[in-house]
């Protein structure tokens, strides 16, 4: 995220560039944030810096990952007062293993602001590493947070915010204006705080088994459950299971969808 960008650096289509500016926002994330002196803290994205500047005063230690092979030159060179404790990674954050950033018992507190064509996908990437993270904090367009967050029975209820909440409790922060950014986005953007569980509240037998039947069961939105995935299990298993296989797959519950996960486990792992 950074401040308007100067003639050096035009935003990049490719990779989803939109630069935040807006002063007000950047204080407004950065409360929310809230970094310490003891954090280790991740950026994903930097950009030129206007976030990552706030964050290098107040962290014990940055690291930032920037897919854009322009920008690290001109981030070093802002922020060289800081070598000791900023380290910048020319790479692709879908690619990275965060797992690599951690040296000590400090977990990791990302932050982000997140390209919209690869928002869904990367969250799903750092999912896998929650066991390794504090808590993620992203600026996403606005409707990804909304799926993010959707409750059961609600139609933006889907397979983002089940395997979210699986891992993690999901809080909408607050709404940012398109005009807060250069170039201006077509969408209203949003910030979300992903906190991963402690403890889970379920624990499936295999969550990548559950993260297929969830993913098989959102096939077809409006088809019922039953429809969804007759090919992994039968209308008769599902009542057993104490499942009404009538139901179309928003009105299942997490809890739902890892019982059925759990007995499919043995025959698909």
């Amino acid at each position: 995220m950074s401040h308007k960008q100067p003639a050096m650096h035009k935003a990049r289509k490719r990779f989803g560039q939109n630069f935040l500016q807006d002063q007000g926002i950047i204080r407004q994330i950065i409360r929310s944030i809230a970094p310490h002196p003891s954090d280790h803290m991740v950026e994903i994205g930097p950009g030129l810096g206007a976030l990552t500047e706030e964050i290098l005063a107040e962290a014990g230690a940055l690291d930032a990952i920037e897919l854009d092979r322009d920008l690290p030159p001109i981030l070093r060179t802002k922020f060289f007062r800081y070598e000791d404790k900023f380290r910048i990674f020319e790479a692709d954050a879908m690619k990275f293993d965060f797992k690599s950033l951690c040296e000590d018992d400090r977990p990791l507190r990302i932050v982000g602001n997140l390209p919209y064509n690869i928002s869904t996908q990367l969250i799903f990437h750092l999912l896998s590493h929650s066991g390794q993270i504090l808590d993620m904090h992203f600026m996403l367009q606005k409707e990804v947070v909304d799926r993010l967050a959707a409750k059961t029975g609600e139609n933006n209820y889907g397979r983002l915010g089940i395997m979210a909440q699986y891992y993690c409790d999901v809080e909408p922060l607050f709404v940012v204006p398109p005009e807060a950014f250069n170039p201006v986005p077509k969408v209203d953007s949003a910030i979300v705080r992903l906190t991963p569980h402690k403890k889970l509240p379920f624990v499936a037998k295999d969550p990548a088994v559950l993260k297929q039947i969830v993913k098989t069961s959102f096939a077809h939105r409006r088809k019922t459950l039953r429809n969804n995935v007759k090919e992994l299990i039968s209308t008769e298993q599902l009542e057993a299971l104490n499942i009404d296989p009538s139901l179309r797959p928003e009105r299942l519950s997490l809890k739902d969808f890892i019982t059925i996960a759990d007995f499919l486990t043995p025959q698909l792992r």
